[in-house]
């Protein structure tokens, strides 16, 4: 099982950006996904999940109206897009399947500051 996100980055507060998760070695459409991230000196937090259909979503408070979660099952990819972007949201952005025993990508860093 693999999953490697990519598509972080810097951007200035109001911006925009959109991380993708790669995934392979498990069947992909079958299972839900999630995005979670971590900030420096904080617990990881769940963002954004979607079920493996793409049709139920589930978003934490903070980023309600402003993460979209979608997903391309043809691809094997889940994607959160970014919008209104906050210095809050700095954090390490990790996908997350939600196979059997889990499993989770190495992270991808989100800096938001002007």
């Amino acid at each position: 099982v693999q999953l490697v996100e990519s598509g972080g980055g810097l951007a200035q507060p109001g911006g925009s950006l959109t991380l993708s998760c790669a995934a392979s070695g498990f069947f992909f459409s079958v299972y839900g996904m999630r995005w979670y991230r971590q900030a420096p000196g904080k617990e990881r937090e769940l963002v954004a999940g979607i079920d493996s259909a793409g049709g139920v979503t589930e978003y934490v408070d903070s980023v309600k109206g402003r993460f979209t979660i979608s997903r391309d099952n043809r691809k094997k990819t889940v994607y959160l897009q970014m919008n209104s972007l906050k210095p809050e949201d700095t954090a390490v952005y990790l996908c997350s399947a939600r196979i059997p025993g889990g499993a989770w990508g190495q992270g991808t860093q989100v800096t938001v500051s002007s």
